[in-house]
This record gives C-alpha cells, sequence and structure tokens, in this order.
C-alpha cells in the first residue's frame, strides 16, 4: 500500500522570488500565492491568500542583508503555523550570520545562535541550508537541518573546464578542509593562502603555502563578500607562477566594491551560485543554478528517502 502524504505547498520570501521559482517549477509545481505588505514604516506583514491547514509547507528564503529578509522569513513561519500547516520547512540557501558562530573576542553575540533559536520560536519544524560557512551551525538547532554541499553542483563545471595541471586552493587556513574535500574529486593537490587580518573584510598580509607554478589554480570558498581576500590571493598565485587562476565560491554577497574589485582582480572567472541574486551583471562572474538540487532536496524530505544520497558526484 503506497505512503499517504500531505500536500505540498511551497511560497517564497521577496528577497528570494527568482530562485524560488526555479525550484519550483524543477519540483513540477506552482508557488503558493503569499503577499508580503508593508506599512508606512517598513513594518512587515505576510499573508497567505491560500490554506496551509494540514499542508506540508516549505518557505524559501536566503537571509543575505538578514535584518528584513530574516524577520519576514521568521513572520511568514508563524503565520504559517497560525494557519494550522502541518509541518514547516524553512528553506534558507545562503544562512546568514553564519560568521557569527562563536565568541572570536570579548562581549560579542553569537548571531548564528540566535538565529538558529528565533527560527526554532517561530515555528519551523525543519530547516534547510546550503553551506554553512561553519558545518557545526547545525548543532545550533534542535530540530533536523539538511545541509546541502554544493559540490555536487560545481565538480561537474570544473571537470568540464579540462584544466590540464589543475591545483585546488584554500583562500585562507580555515577553508583547507572544504580544498581538501574538493581536491579528492581530481586527486589534485592542495596549496593554502595563509592571511592575516587586521579587522573584518581588510586584510594585513598573505602568503602561500605550496607550489603553483604552471598550475591552474581553482580558489575554494564558500562565501564572497568584499572579494577582496580572492582578489589578493588570485594576484598572489599569479605572482608565483600559476598559469591561471579563478575562484569557485557558494554565496555571492559581493558588498561595497566587490563586482569592480572581481573585474579588476587576476580572477579569469568567478564561479557562483544562485543563493543571492547577484545585484548586477559581470563578465567574470558565471552563475550555477541550485534549484534542481534543492527541489530534489524537497521531494526526498517529502517522500522520506536520502538527502545524502543527493551528494554522490
Amino acid at each position: 500500500m503506497p505512503l499517504s502524504f500531505n500536500p505540498i505547498k511551497l511560497f517564497a520570501g521577496s528577497g528570494t522570488t527568482v530562485l524560488a521559482a526555479n525550484i519550483a517549477r524543477a519540483y513540477g509545481k506552482e508557488l503558493g500565492d503569499v503577499v508580503i505588505s508593508r506599512f508606512s514604516d517598513g513594518e512587515i506583514q505576510p499573508s497567505f491568500n491560500e490554506t496551509v491547514r494540514g499542508c506540508d509547507v516549505f518557505l524559501i528564503q536566503s537571509t543575505n542583508q538578514p535584518s528584513d529578509n530574516l524577520f519576514e522569513l521568521l513572520l511568514m513561519t508563524d503565520a504559517a503555523k497560525r494557519a494550522s500547516a502541518h509541518y514547516i520547512t524553512v528553506v534558507i540557501p545562503y544562512f546568514g550570520m553564519a560568521r557569527q558562530d562563536r565568541k572570536d573576542k570579548p562581549r560579542v553575540a553569537i548571531g548564528a545562535k540566535l538565529m538558529a533559536n528565533l527560527i526554532t520560536a517561530s515555528g519551523a519544524h525543519r530547516i534547510m541550508t546550503m553551506d554553512l560557512h561553519a558545518a557545526q551551525i547545525q548543532g545550533f538547532f534542535d530540530i533536523p537541518v539538511d545541509h546541502l554541499d554544493a559540490s555536487i553542483i560545481f565538480v561537474p563545471h570544473i571537470k568540464s573546464l579540462n584544466l590540464p595541471n589543475l591545483t585546488i586552493a584554500s583562500p585562507d587556513m580555515g577553508g583547507s578542509y572544504r580544498a581538501r574535500t574538493f581536491a579528492k574529486f581530481f586527486n589534485a593537490e592542495v596549496v593554502i593562502c595563509d592571511k592575516r587580518r587586521k579587522r573584518a573584510n581588510e586584510i594585513e598580509s598573505m602568503s602561500i603555502i605550496g607550489d603553483v607554478t604552471g598550475r591552474d589554480v581553482v580558489l575554494i570558498d564558500d562565501i564572497c563578500d568584499t572579494a577582496g581576500t580572492l582578489a589578493k590571493a588570485a594576484s598572489l598565485i599569479m605572482e608565483n607562477g600559476a598559469n591561471s587562476v579563478r575562484a569557485v565560491c557558494t554565496h555571492p554577497v559581493l558588498s561595497g566594491k566587490a563586482y569592480e574589485i572581481v573585474a579588476n582582480s587576476a580572477l579569469a572567472e568567478l564561479i557562483v551560485t544562485d543563493t543571492i541574486p547577484l545585484k548586477q551583471e559581470s563578465e567574470k562572474i558565471k552563475v550555477l543554478s541550485t534549484a534542481d538540487l534543492f527541489a530534489k532536496a524537497i521531494a526526498n524530505v517529502n517522500e522520506h528517502a536520502s538527502i545524502s544520497a543527493l551528494f554522490n558526484v
């Protein structure tokens, strides 16, 4: 006898409408009807224009520029809970505040933990996200977390480039594990750019651990914010004799002068996903879609199937 599943409904927050529409299309459903209203002072009020009673609801919203997008998501979750949704999965392609995952100096907040508390308190039963800045953030939640891995998207693309002398690089010591994970798919060497910061978003010095002479280097990172680290790493790699350098970053935050920095950098290209919509087009930035992966993950959650099975490259 086949399993009986509750009706599925997908809704988009206003910060992730394009990706949410692509996820819904890949899943084979239309997005649900939700209206995000604002009072004249900016106060947000979401309203579902269709019933969600007894439904398994997926709310899709990245929390880049986190204040408004996060609070909108929290209000949508609360509205779905109060409308008697059966099960609420919050789909956060880019999980903002993830860089605040610990007290690295006195008297600072742990923003990622606060986000976890707020999302859980709003009524979410499950979290689905991609490439958390620190994987241990999953432990901040007391509800299930599906942590999707963008390598399933990036690895085939890197292979398609047919780079003859591939070397994988990490732009800092903290990303060395991520770089080594990628390198295993290609049996490639790993080099690390060791950086020292004066303060957030400002680098004091950088040096390379490893040899890049004559190599085609691919830098691996999860977030590209100001692009300063990637640009400095790319310049240093080329100065040390590399044939080419490009970068792969899951989340294109790209704040401040990032687009200008990427355009003027030694990078051949910056390969990103659509977890955050680009603010402007750039000849050097290539966007790969996450819609199919999220759609498959949503289907597997609904069918009680394995999520990890999606990451066999």
